[in-house]
């Protein structure tokens, strides 16, 4: 990578790449990453880590050339931080279970967030991060203090709530009130979620695959038929909606 962004002999498009510009090729690699272990695809896997490590590489290579950093400072404060919030396994030795190593994994890094004058409870939460996982992370935060609802009743009542007042926003036909409405619906069902011990976003990417999965099944159908969409019925829709659901 130093060669690579090489001022006189680099490739030009690597010399011209920014912290910025490299960022959403970041976030690709990972969601490459992730869709390779969900194929059970070891060589792509193994291929698209090597991407990964590539981004990682490339920002240490870009913060080096400022005297910001280098690699070698980030394998080692990534290491000082698994030490760090793994005590049970390296400094106080003893058994320990799932539940309690999270919970200390939380204290630990709640005592970091202060260190960086992150004081707030919900402060250090990626702004970037996908709405529904960030959903979910704001509420954890938030139910490790207490408040949330003891169980899902609660819950169940707040959906019902949401869902009058969203009516009510579409009755005003206000554009800003039906986003909002539409925002706390999505967030107290995220909220439902984390009560199930559900992860809302990989929830949300199944039904994805699933509607896709049927819609496609009702296209093939059509096709045969020779059929178009937008010349077929309600009726007959859900009709195929229906025999698709009934193969899975």
């Amino acid at each position: 990578m130093s060669q690579l962004r090489d001022k006189e002999n680099g490739c030009e498009w690597d010399k011209e790449q920014t912290f910025q510009s490299i960022a959403p090729h970041t976030i690709e690699e990972a969601y490459e990453v992730v869709d390779a272990i969900n194929r059970s695809n070891i060589p792509d896997l193994k291929e698209e880590l090597g991407d990964l490590l590539l981004q990682v590489v490339f920002l240490s290579q870009i913060a080096s050339e400022d005297n910001l950093f280098n690699f070698n400072d980030v394998v080692q404060t990534i290491t000082q931080k698994l030490i760090r919030r793994h005590p049970y396994v390296f400094s106080e030795k003893r058994d320990h279970s799932s539940e309690e190593q999270m919970d200390q994994w939380e204290e630990i890094k709640q005592e970091e967030r202060e260190l960086k004058k992150q004081s707030g409870i919900l402060d250090g939460i990626a702004i970037n991060l996908p709405a529904l996982k960030r959903s979910q992370k704001i509420q954890k935060r938030a139910a490790k203090v207490g408040f949330d609802w003891p169980d899902s009743k609660g819950v169940f009542k707040k959906i019902k709530e949401e869902i009058r007042e969203l009516e009510e926003a579409i009755e005003s036909k206000n554009q800003e009130s039906m986003k909002e409405e539409v925002g706390d619906l999505l967030m107290i069902i995220t909220n439902l979620a984390q009560k199930l011990d559900v992860d809302s976003e990989e929830a949300l990417k199944d039904s994805n695959e699933k509607f896709i999965h049927r819609f496609s099944y009702i296209e093939s159908k059509l096709n045969d038929s020779d059929k178009k969409f937008e010349d077929s019925s309600l009726a007959l829709l859900d009709e195929l909606w229906d025999e698709s659901k009934k193969l899975g």
